[in-house]
């Protein structure tokens, strides 16, 4: 080990696994899985810095980039003095490892990532309850939930004996003697209230979760949205949601400048969704104020607020979005006005092409849109045809795998923004144009 070259860098990141693991450089390792939220990376320290700054994250102080493939020099050197040993059957468990271990174990141990998170699910899944920490400081029961038996800087036997006392006050039954033993202490009578350890505060599990209906909301029935309240007053309703490229990884396909934001179409498919709840059926004004931007790891939190109706049927609609580690900070993306479909509404549309309609070839489009920063997806992308007069999509926009939502095809109206972005003005390419902020 002390043969290695000094370097490298570790650093604990407040990130998922799967939110690291698509991310990972030839620079960098997953060094220990933690937690749920919880990875420690290693290896090139511009690399290994370079990415920790998508997160909360904290430096390690470390002689070396352990775990990570800066270690491969020395594994055949410690291959080779491991197999000179003699290995035993454990005697006390190791949580998800076998008694056996040989040599390639400990090789492993040296390169691969400590992957204490899964020891501590195994250990859970066979009935383990309570954890604690024998060490010279609280490390890892932090983690856990758990008890430590040492801190830094504190009186070893004091701080023994409160990480005991706290386990017993969970319901665990230490030997109180052998803890005691040869320090003189006895027992004496308890007071007169007699200790029951009955516990009268609800579990966590008590409520379900998963459910709107168990906190007193409503499904909302739709793959952008999960809730929906209406006021008892019958002023308004309220539908909120929250939007991850982790649980709608389809949203990745939208890019602008490099960063995912959320489409105006799906941002017009939101509004008919509030629609459908108080009862109209037309989006008679949508303006789109800012865009709606997702995070790369994380998530972001919409609310959708609709008013009480006026003396023509008509609501406010307001869309709104803040960070979902946030606590205040609102943004709002768009406003509009919801009202009642005009009956003969769209009946010029029956013939399709319309007619005087002159195709024009889209040969080349998208590639266009990359250059001037807007990535599309092939979930996105598919526009065939633009006629003078209108906009037609390829069949294979018909056969979308997204979850279909509640009044359109997200897709079909990407693709008439995208379309209607190619005008006269630029024959040959697409114009240099955001479909946000605008009117719809």
């Amino acid at each position: 080990m002390q043969a290695l070259p000094e370097g490298g860098a570790m650093v604990a990141v407040e990130a998922s696994e799967e939110d690291v693991r698509p991310l990972l450089t030839g620079g960098v390792d997953i060094a220990a899985v933690n937690g749920p939220r919880s990875v420690v990376l290693s290896g090139d320290v511009d690399a290994v810095l370079e990415l920790a700054a998508r997160w909360k994250n904290k430096r390690l102080r470390v002689s070396h980039a352990f775990h990570s493939h800066r270690m491969d020099p020395m594994l055949d050197d410690f291959r080779a003095v491991a197999r000179k040993l003699t290995y035993g059957r454990a005697e006390i468990p190791v949580a998800g490892l076998t008694a056996d271990v040989d040599a390639e174990h400990w090789v492993r141990h040296v390169r691969d990532a400590v992957r204490f998170h899964d020891a501590v699910e195994w250990l859970r899944a066979r009935g383990t309850t309570a954890f604690l920490e024998i060490g010279p400081d609280a490390v890892l029961a932090a983690l856990v939930d758990g008890f430590a038996t040492q801190r830094r800087g504190r009186d070893e036997a004091a701080a023994l004996l409160l990480g005991v006392g706290a386990l017993a006050s969970r319901g665990f039954a230490p030997d109180w003697r052998a803890v005691f033993d040869g320090t003189g202490a006895r027992s004496v009578d308890l007071p007169t209230y007699a200790f029951q350890r009955e516990h009268y505060w609800l579990h966590s599990g008590t409520v379900p979760s998963g459910d709107p209906a168990s906190i007193g909301q409503s499904r909302a029935d739709h793959p952008l949205l999960g809730a929906a309240i209406g006021r008892a007053d019958g002023e308004g309703s309220l539908l909120t949601g929250r939007l991850s490229l982790r649980t709608h990884p389809w949203l990745a396909e939208y890019a602008v400048g490099g960063r995912v934001v959320l489409p105006g179409a799906a941002m017009v498919e939101l509004a008919i969704r509030a629609g459908d709840q108080v009862g109209c059926d037309a989006v008679e004004e949508l303006t789109l104020e800012a865009p709606l931007v997702l995070p790369g790891a994380g998530a972001v939190v919409v609310q959708l607020a609709v008013g009480a109706a006026d003396g023509a049927g008509r609501r406010t609609l307001n869309l709104y979005s803040r960070a979902e580690d946030a606590e205040d900070t609102w943004v709002r993306h768009a406003t509009g006005v919801l009202g009642t479909a005009v009956a003969g509404a769209g009946e010029g549309l029956a013939e399709w092409p319309p007619a005087g309609a002159e195709p024009v070839e889209t040969e080349g489009y998208y590639e266009g849109l990359a250059e001037a920063g807007f990535d599309y997806g092939w979930r996105s992308a598919g526009c065939g045809r633009r006629g003078g007069a209108g906009t037609r999509c390829t069949r294979r926009s018909l056969s979308m795998p997204l979850p279909r939502a509640s009044g359109c095809i997200p897709r079909c109206w990407t693709r008439h923004f995208t379309a209607s972005g190619w005008g006269p003005s630029s024959p040959t390419g697409p114009r240099r144009i955001c479909p946000t902020p605008g009117r719809v």
